[in-house]
């Protein structure tokens, strides 16, 4: 690679958050002396190579203008949908509005994943620079796995070698992704991220090794562990 990737990134931020127990979407709870979004929002810029950045949220969402970062001439808002997919997609759509090509480079990143160093995005970058597909960061498993049938035993312990833990950024091509997710939507398929619409269209992405500590907020201890642990982006 001769010079950094340029890339768009699409941030789905129109869920609540249920699990958090909180009185408001989960990106606006406080981490350190900001909020949730705005650190997450921080992996991105001010690194070579971005283009631009969309935020996906819902329609009625009364939080995001009263942050700094919403008159931020680099982020766009987009009305997010009813899945993660349809955010997605929806944030796609804004990037083509924008000017992105349909050959561009597009980073997804959850909302709720703030400690994405530097050091993993431009790994990321780097790795997937000339990749036919893309990938996404992602981490081998550690643990012992098992499989349980209808009653909660365990029905099998399979390979863990074989198995990643999916993170993100994921990173495909605009117009590839753009299609993909059409297309596993319109059937119905099971899309929980980029790359499981990727898969569905029949291509491989690529799994890039980052750290484990690049962690989602889902719950309130999360949020507690990243006080104590994140880490300078």
């Amino acid at each position: 690679m001769t010079g950094p990737v340029s890339y768009w990134v699409v941030i789905p931020a129109a869920g609540i958050g249920s699990r958090m127990r909180a009185d408001r979407p989960k990106q606006y709870l406080p981490l350190g002396d900001r909020t949730l979004i705005e650190q997450t929002l921080d992996c991105f810029l001010g690194q070579p190579g971005l283009n631009g950045l969309v935020v996906c949220l819902a329609a009625d969402d009364p939080w995001w203008p009263d942050l700094a970062c919403a008159q931020d001439s680099r982020i766009v808002r987009a009305d997010g949908g009813q899945e993660r997919a349809d955010s997605v997609l929806a944030g796609l759509q804004a990037l083509l509005a924008r000017g992105a090509g349909m050959a561009d480079w597009v980073l997804v990143h959850d909302a709720a994943r703030p400690n994405l160093t530097q050091e993993d995005l431009h790994k990321l970058l780097a790795t997937l620079a000339d990749d036919p597909v893309g990938g996404l960061l992602a981490v081998p498993v550690r643990d012992t796995l098992k499989c349980a049938d209808a009653q909660g035993r365990v029905a099998s312990t399979p390979d863990r070698s074989r198995y990643w833990q999916a993170y993100t950024p994921q990173m495909f091509r605009l117009g590839a992704l753009r299609d993909a997710l059409t297309q596993a939507l319109g059937a119905g398929a099971v899309v929980t991220d980029e790359a499981s619409a990727m898969e569905y269209v029949g291509l491989a992405p690529r799994l890039v090794e980052g750290r484990s500590d690049n962690i989602k907020v889902t719950r309130p201890e999360d949020l507690q562990w990243l006080s104590r642990h994140s880490k300078p982006h």
